[in-house]
């Protein structure tokens, strides 16, 4: 309550004190509203940790439900000197290749044979210049005005002939000078500036630098040739970038089929698995000790049990496995679930085909990590998953809290000026009574006082 108050000066009752106590004892009903509403709250905490655990494990199978990531290959090669690799999906698994890289593929450039030293002076007069692109006549027509190193730069490029201009420096007393590149590997091209007039310098000839040629390698023997140095067909599902030719050096390429990424993956998945079993059974009361937040929820132990029937599910693909236990997966007594690293290598590198039927199912036949992943899709859904429809929830019933709040803190509000109201009352009540106490005590005084005198 706002302003001052001197309580008890007229009782020496301490007012203040007494009324605070009194409004602790009417605030219990609202400290049991804020109990409710941190319960509330905590449970949204353990539905959002849940959550969480549940989108790991959909991460995890969702790397389980295509062939392509449970059939990628490693690739490795004798030195990276000449060129770097990949492996795609296609590449065929326990292969080898010997590769040459003769020569990189590169773009016709041409430069200026003389230099000069002011690129925007407009020197070079106006006309035309004429290209011979790929066998085909063409021609850049350069405007009055615009005859300087930079003006026909720039007339070179908006023209799209297939042949880029540029500016370099060379450091001389007349740096500068155009460079002309090709388009592309295929296009081999000849200029002639003679063709312009009226200036009063000759932008001359241009000596080729480097020859428009193909990337040429042999893969065992075999030549192959591309306009690009990243070739990607040359060897069925790698991708080569080539950066150095050799004639003569050989780099041994081999290709495997990456178990180790495929057995990561599906561990990575039985973690996940584990992590949200351990999860709810940790809500649960074990040996009397005090059970989780969410502790006997519905949600949660549906949840749990329909994991638990999907890991047991038995599919027939028409491959040799049926089941992930056929695959190493042993469920303990606490629910988690362990995996026989020998039985899990043994079926992916006998029988990967049907490994990948088991999980990712075929034709009209549902995998197993799709079923677990369409369900988890589910359940963790932003609008109508578990944490989302308690998460609604919960903010209902915390508005609803906060609402009883507001009106009982109104009414103690009143409550308390009521009393303070009262106990002021009560402090004039004694205080007047005091006077006329005091006042009366006085009078008698005096009457004493008087009779002894007239004694």
């Amino acid at each position: 309550m706002s302003g001052i108050t001197f309580g008890g000066l007229a009782t020496g009752m301490d007012t203040d004190a007494l009324v605070s106590k009194l409004m602790e004892l009417e605030r219990r009903p609202i400290n049991r509203l804020n109990t409710d509403k941190q319960w509330f709250q905590a449970r949204q905490d353990g539905y959002a940790a849940f959550d969480g655990k549940l989108k790991g494990l959909l991460s995890s199978i969702d790397a389980l439900t295509s062939s392509d990531d449970l059939r990628q290959k490693t690739v490795s090669a004798s030195d990276s000197e000449h060129f770097s690799v990949s492996a795609g999906v296609d590449a065929l698994p326990n292969t080898s290749y010997q590769v040459e890289t003769i020569s990189l593929a590169q773009v016709q450039k041409s430069v200026s044979d003389g230099g000069f030293a002011d690129k925007t002076l407009d020197q070079f007069g106006s006309g035309s210049i004429s290209f011979t692109v790929g066998g085909e006549a063409k021609s850049v027509t350069i405007d009055a005005g615009d005859g300087s190193l930079e003006g026909i730069m720039a007339a070179i490029n908006e023209a799209d002939i297939g042949v880029f201009a540029a500016i370099i420096n060379d450091g001389s007393s007349d740096p500068y000078r155009l460079v002309l590149t090709g388009a592309d590997v295929a296009t081999d091209f000849s200029v002639d500036t003679s063709t312009l007039s009226g200036g009063s310098a000759s932008l001359g000839d241009f000596s080729t630098t480097q020859a428009a040629a193909k990337a040429h390698i042999k893969v065992d023997n075999i030549d192959i040739y591309a306009d690009s140095n990243t070739l990607k067909e040359a060897i069925p599902g790698l991708t080569l970038n080539l950066a150095k030719a050799e004639t003569g050096a050989t780099t041994s390429i081999s290709v495997k089929l990456d178990e180790d990424g495929i057995k990561s993956r599906i561990n990575s998945f039985v973690k996940s698995y584990n992590d949200a079993v351990s999860f709810v059974t940790s809500q649960s009361s074990i040996d009397g000790s005090k059970a989780g937040i969410l502790g006997g929820d519905s949600g949660l132990n549906v949840v749990k049990r329909r994991l638990q029937n999907m890991l047991t599910t038995v599919v027939d693909t028409g491959g040799a496995f049926s089941s992930l236990s056929q695959l190493g997966f042993e469920t303990q007594k606490d629910g988690s679930i362990k995996l026989d690293d020998a039985t899990l290598t043994d079926a992916i590198e006998n029988n990967l085909d049907d490994v990948d039927k088991l999980l990712t199912g075929t034709g009209d036949t549902k995998g197993i990590a799709d079923t677990f992943k369409e369900y988890l899709e589910d359940v963790t859904d932003s609008r109508n998953g578990l944490a989302a429809i308690n998460s609604k929830s919960t903010t209902t019933n915390v508005k609803r809290i906060d609402s009883r709040i507001e009106q009982i803190e109104m009414r103690l509000e009143a409550k308390e000026k009521t009393l303070r109201a009262k106990f002021m009352a009560m402090e004039k009540l004694v205080s007047g009574m005091n006077s006329q106490s005091d006042f009366l005590t006085t009078q008698l005084k005096g009457l004493e006082n008087l009779w002894n005198y007239k004694k």
